[in-house]
């Protein structure tokens, strides 16, 4: 791993990877990652993107999501309220209109029978 950051690999890696480590030390990056874990992790924090920084921006990433879906989830109630009152005032609206409609026919039938 020092070899690589200071640009003394023997295989001329230039970049700090998991797999750059293991390929100058002659191993399976499996190897790395299931025998020598602390390896790994220091080569993931050299990077910038150790698994703890990870964990704690996926952790605030799923709180900020659970808020938003819990802001979301209330308004889906309230339009569904909405709609429901919606329905409701269109039924009696729709109501009243047959009932005129109603009058009105009947009062046109009374005309037309005038004799």
């Amino acid at each position: 791993m020092l070899r690589i950051q200071k640009g003394r690999s023997k295989l001329g890696e230039k970049k700090l990877t998991i797999a750059s480590v293991a390929r100058e030390a002659g191993v399976s990056t499996a190897l790395i990652h299931n025998h020598y874990p602390r390896i790994a992790e220091d080569i993931r924090d050299a990077q910038g993107r150790s698994s703890r920084a990870q964990r704690d921006d996926k952790h605030h990433e799923l709180i900020t999501e659970r808020s938003r879906n819990k802001e979301l989830r209330k308004e889906l109630d309230e339009l569904r309220l909405k709609v429901a009152k919606l329905a409701s005032l269109n039924e009696v609206l729709l109501d009243e209109n047959r009932t005129i409609k109603a009058k009105e026919h009947r009062s046109v039938t009374s005309i037309g029978r005038l004799p």
